[in-house]
């Protein structure tokens, strides 16, 4: 019996996952039976449409599963027919807002069938592909992030490393790092690039040490040790750096550090922030956070 209660189980998320595609096919047919714009926009938001499409696409990338082929295919038919309608209308508001987003999703349904088809090695070359439009490459290469393959380090380890790369394309090889032991010291170079340049620093730091903290690697202990009196503070623990070190210490030490937030660090006070932040950490740790790519 409890077999049969597990694959029940299994066999609802996949129908959940279906559906939710199949829901996205039928929430675009009202946009493209609109007569005109005003017509279009209202269709757009009586569905709540964007919150519909991201969650069914990013799920449908996450997973991959060749079942899930004749939904997106179906998708991606009705969305290429919609951005031949909607670039017809006249309309600023449509130009300069839904245009962008069908396109966002196109890519995205266009990579979830890459991956479907051809798994890994097709995203792989989509990524490669430098003709391919921005959009769909970056959606391939969070795919592949998203599902870590081994064989996959060497591409983020490129992205981490080179000059000049897109920001969104090195954010996700962040994210990414976390799933591959010992290479802690990609992420330590990177934010020692990055540390002068303050918006470049508030966007990479906090990914950088979300995925430091899931590696608990003994060879970053140094560089967290020295963030704790050189680190930027911030009342969201999600973006001080401090907090984030000081968690990371006490994971691989077992000990609370000294440190410029905290005067009393070993209170009970300090360690009840950071037993909440640990934990919050924790719960994140498999959390890799799309980028809008324009």
């Amino acid at each position: 019996m409890p077999s049969r209660v597990f694959f029940s189980r299994i066999t609802c998320v996949r129908m959940n996952r279906f559906a939710r595609v199949y829901r996205l096919a039928g929430a675009l047919e009202p946009l493209l039976e609109a007569a005109d714009a005003a017509a279009f926009e209202a269709a757009w938001r009586a569905q709540d449409l964007p919150s519909l499409a991201w969650d069914a696409l990013a799920r449908a990338r996450r997973s991959g599963a060749p079942a899930l082929e004749p939904a997106l295919t179906q998708v991606d038919g009705r969305l290429l027919a919609l951005l031949k309608r909607a670039r017809a209308f006249a309309d600023p508001h449509i130009g300069t807002f839904c245009v962008p987003e069908l396109e966002r999703w196109q890519h995205a349904t266009a990579v979830a069938l890459a991956g479907a088809r051809w798994g890994a090695v097709g995203l792989h070359a989509v990524v490669a592909d430098t003709a391919a439009p921005l959009g769909r490459r970056y959606f391939a290469f969070l795919a592949l992030a998203e599902r870590h393959p081994p064989e996959a380090w060497p591409l983020f380890e490129r992205y981490l490393t080179a000059a000049g790369a897109h920001h969104a394309f090195v954010a996700a090889a962040v994210d990414a790092a976390r799933y591959y032991a010992g290479h802690a010291d990609a992420l330590i170079e990177l934010f020692e690039r990055v540390r002068a340049d303050q918006l470049r620093r508030r966007f990479f730091g906090p990914r950088i040490l979300a995925s430091l903290y899931v590696l608990a690697d003994p060879a970053s202990l140094a560089f967290l040790e020295e963030l704790l009196v050189a680190g930027h503070t911030d009342p969201d623990i999600d973006r001080c750096e401090v907090t984030r070190a000081l968690v990371a210490v006490r994971k691989l030490t077992g000990r609370v550090a000294p440190n410029v937030k905290f005067g009393d660090a070993d209170s009970e006070a300090v360690r009840a922030v950071l037993d909440r932040a640990a934990r919050r950490f924790d719960a994140q740790r498999h959390r890799i956070v799309p980028v809008t790519v324009i």
